[in-house]
């Protein structure tokens, strides 16, 4: 199983980023997929989730800011994120939930807002 998360970098203030995570080794299109991220010194927290059926979950600190999507047909789970801020800075993670509830966790992104 691996799960490779992409297209983390560094923005400004209010800038916009979109990471991918592409599944293989998984039945992607029956698993729930979630996003964390782990800022410096805190500990790994929740940050959206999309289930297989396509039902969507939020922290309250993303709501209205980031969009969690996926692709069944390309295993690729997305997260745009739009108008970030410092607090936004953390490395970000993938998280497979499988139909079987075995669950698996990409390498991580990181992501710097630079304010």
């Amino acid at each position: 199983v691996q799960l490779v998360e992409s297209g983390g970098g560094l923005v400004q203030a209010g800038g916009s980023l979109r990471l991918s995570c592409a599944a293989s080794g998984i039945t992607f299109s029956a698993s729930a997929m979630k996003w964390f991220r782990q800022a410096p010194g805190s500990q790994r927290e929740f940050v959206a989730r999309i289930t297989s059926g396509g039902i969507t979950n939020y922290a309250d600190s993303v709501k209205g800011r980031f969009t969690i999507s996926r692709d069944n047909a390309k295993s690729t789970v997305y997260l745009q994120m739009n108008s970030l801020n410092a607090e936004d800075t953390a490395v970000y993670y993938c998280n497979a939930l499988t139909f079987a509830d075995y669950s698996y966790w990409g390498q991580g992104t990181q992501v710097t807002v630079s304010s």
